[in-house]
C-alpha cells in the first residue's frame, strides 16, 4: 500500500501559506515547499516565503537551499525531496507539499525528464564547432544518440546542442534518460487545489505587490544584485559576458522589473505596474497548468479570506477522502 502525501496547490496569492500552517499543525507534520523561487537565499519578500515566525510554528523544507547565482533543476528537486518525504513517513507523518510550481508537482505525480543543468561554456564551444563546419553537431549527435537525432531536424541547433550536452554531462543519451526518468514517485498523492474567482484573485495580487514594495522589495533586489555581482561566476554566452539577468533567479517576477528600475530604464511606478501584470499572467498560467493535472480536488474559496475558514473547507475535503484530521 502506497504511503500518503498531501499536495496543497493553487495560483500565487490564493492563500496557500496560511492554510498549510494550520493543516501541518493539525496533522503534526512538516511542510515541503514546491516553489522554484523560494529555493534561493536572500530572496524573501519577492517570493513570499513563510516568515521566520511561521517557520518556527512548522518546520519547512526546500527553502533557502541555494544561492541566487547557482543553477537548479527539476531533477535535482526530485532527488532532494524524496529523502525528506521518506523520513517523514518513517516518523509516521504525512508530508504536505505546498506550492505553485507546476513542473515540480508534475515531476512528482506523473514523472518528467530533467537532464543536467545548462553548461554555457560547453554550449559556446559546440556552437563554435558548428560555425566552423556546418552540420558537424548533427553528425556528432547521430553517433552519440541516433534515436534523439531522428526526432530533431538538421537546423534545430538549440535542441541538437542540448542533446549533446546531456550526453556529455551525464554519459547517458537523452533518449535513455527520458526512458528511465519519466516515472512518477511511488506515493499516494492527495491533491487539494485552492482557487478564487479571477477578479478577486487579481485584487489580492495587486494588494500583495503593494505590500511587497512597502516591506522593502526594492532594497531586497538591490541586495540580490549585489551578492550576485560579488560572488556569482561570470557566464559567457555567444562570445559576450552576461549580466546578472542571465541568472535564473533574476528572472523571478518582481526582481527583473525592479532591476530595470534600479538600472534606470523605467520608473518605480512602471516597475510596479509590470510586476502586477506579470503576476496576474503567471496566476492564469498556473491555473491552466493545474487544470491539466489529474485528480485534483478543487475548493472554491471565493469570498473567503480567513485562513481558518479556508482550512475548514480543506478539512472537510480531506475527511471526505478518508484522510481524517
Amino acid at each position: 500500500m502506497l504511503k500518503e502525501v498531501i499536495i496543497l496547490l493553487g495560483p500565487t496569492g490564493v492563500g496557500k501559506t496560511g492554510v498549510s500552517l494550520l493543516l501541518a499543525k493539525a496533522l503534526d507534520t512538516e511542510i515541503i515547499s514546491a516553489d522554484s523561487m523560494q529555493i534561493y537565499r536572500y530572496m524573501d519578500i519577492g517570493t513570499a516565503k513563510p516568515t521566520s515566525e511561521e517557520k518556527k510554528l512548522v518546520k519547512h523544507h526546500m527553502i533557502d537551499i541555494i544561492d541566487p547565482w547557482e543553477t537548479y533543476s527539476t531533477g535535482r528537486y526530485i532527488k532532494e525531496v524524496v529523502p525528506i518525504i521518506d523520513k517523514l513517513h518513517s516518523k509516521g507523518k504525512i508530508p504536505i507539499i505546498v506550492g505553485g510550481t507546476g513542473l515540480y508537482i508534475k515531476a512528482m505525480t506523473r514523472g518528467i525528464f530533467s537532464g543536467p543543468p545548462a553548461d554555457w561554456l560547453l554550449r559556446e564551444e559546440l556552437l563554435s564547432l558548428e560555425t566552423e563546419e556546418k552540420g558537424i553537431l548533427y553528425t556528432f549527435l547521430k553517433a552519440l544518440d541516433p534515436k534523439t537525432a531522428n526526432k530533431i531536424t538538421l537546423n534545430d541547433k538549440r535542441r541538437i546542442i542540448r542533446a549533446i550536452e546531456v550526453y556529455l554531462k551525464s554519459n547517458l543519451s537523452m533518449s535513455e534518460m527520458q526512458r528511465i526518468m519519466t516515472k512518477p514517485l511511488q506515493y499516494e498523492f492527495i491533491k487539494i487545489g485552492l482557487y478564487k474567482e479571477r477578479k478577486e484573485l487579481y485584487r489580492i495580487i495587486e494588494h500583495r505587490v503593494n505590500e511587497m514594495i512597502s516591506k522593502g522589495l526594492v532594497e531586497e533586489v538591490k541586495n540580490v544584485m549585489s551578492v550576485i555581482k560579488k560572488y556569482g561566476e561570470t557566464v559567457s554566452i555567444k562570445n559576450h559576458v552576461s549580466n546578472i539577468t542571465h541568472y535564473l533567479s533574476m528572472q523571478a517576477i518582481g526582481y527583473k522589473e525592479i532591476e530595470l528600475y534600479l538600472e534606470g530604464y523605467i520608473t518605480l511606478e512602471e516597475a510596479i505596474r509590470l510586476i502586477k501584470r506579470a503576476t496576474k499572467r503567471y496566476a492564469k498560467r498556473q491555473l491552466t497548468w493545474f487544470r491539466k493535472e489529474e485528480e485534483i480536488h478543487w475548493i472554491d474559496i471565493t469570498g473567503i479570506f480567513e485562513s481558518k475558514e479556508i482550512f475548514k473547507k480543506v478539512q472537510q475535503t480531506l475527511d471526505g477522502l478518508g484522510c481524517i484530521i
